[in-house]
């Protein structure tokens, strides 16, 4: 499976198990498959929820700082691929 680089998580709320993500290339999408790849990260997961300034969104484009409920902690500087 091929990935692109999307984005860099920029901040991770532990309590809600949410990355902060600043996208830098591409889009994502609701339903997409990423993969969250660090120093100790190293998980693939199913977009299932997105949010942008406290509100559900579909689909993030270049420059857009997001929130994405992960499935595994992630941290500071990790890498966000899209999987296609």
């Amino acid at each position: 499976m091929a990935e692109t680089k999307i984005g860099t998580v920029t901040h991770y709320y532990t309590h809600l198990h949410v990355a902060g993500v600043m996208l830098t290339d591409g889009e994502l999408h609701k339903g997409d498959t990423i993969h969250i790849k660090g120093h100790t990260s190293d998980f693939e997961q199913k977009v299932d929820s997105m949010e942008m300034d406290h509100k559900t969104i579909d689909v993030a484009k270049p420059g857009d700082d997001i929130g994405l409920t992960v499935i595994e902690h992630a941290r500071e500087h990790d890498t966000v691929y899209r999987v296609s």
